[in-house]
C-alpha cells in the first residue's frame, strides 16, 4: 500500500514540479493524473499495483469534502451578507448557461442540416 501512495503523489508531485517550471496554466495535480493515466494504461504491473489504493481512495472521497464544509460554514456571515448576491448570480449564470446552449445547439442543428420533427 505505501508504495503504491508514494508512487501517486510523486505522479503529482511531477506534475507540480512541471507546471510550476514551465509556467504553464494548468494545475500541477491535472498533469500528474494525466502523466499517471498515460503510464498505468501502458504498464499492467503499475496499474494492478495501483489499483487498490486508488480503490480505497474513491471508496473514501466524500471524507476529502469534509474541509471544504468546514469552510464554508466558517464563512456563514459572509454568506449571509452576500447571500441575495450569489443566489442571483447563481440563478442568472445557470439560465444563461442553459440559453447559451440551447442557441449553440440549435446552430449545430442547422450548420449539419439535422431535420427538426414538427
Amino acid at each position: 500500500m505505501i508504495p503504491a501512495l508514494a508512487i501517486i503523489l510523486a505522479f503529482q508531485l511531477a506534475g507540480e514540479v512541471i507546471s510550476r517550471g514551465a509556467h504553464l496554466p494548468l494545475p500541477g495535480p491535472v498533469l500528474g493524473m494525466l502523466g499517471m493515466a498515460l503510464t498505468i494504461s501502458l504498464s499492467a504491473r503499475l496499474r494492478e499495483m495501483i489499483r487498490p489504493v486508488a480503490q480505497g481512495l474513491l471508496g473514501h472521497l466524500s471524507l476529502l469534502f469534509v474541509p471544504a464544509g468546514v469552510g464554508v460554514v466558517a464563512h456563514i456571515p459572509t454568506l449571509i451578507a452576500h447571500g441575495p448576491a450569489l443566489a442571483v448570480a447563481l440563478v442568472v449564470s445557470t439560465l444563461l448557461a442553459i440559453v447559451v446552449g440551447a442557441v449553440t445547439f440549435t446552430l449545430v442543428a442547422r450548420l449539419i442540416g439535422s431535420a427538426s420533427d414538427d
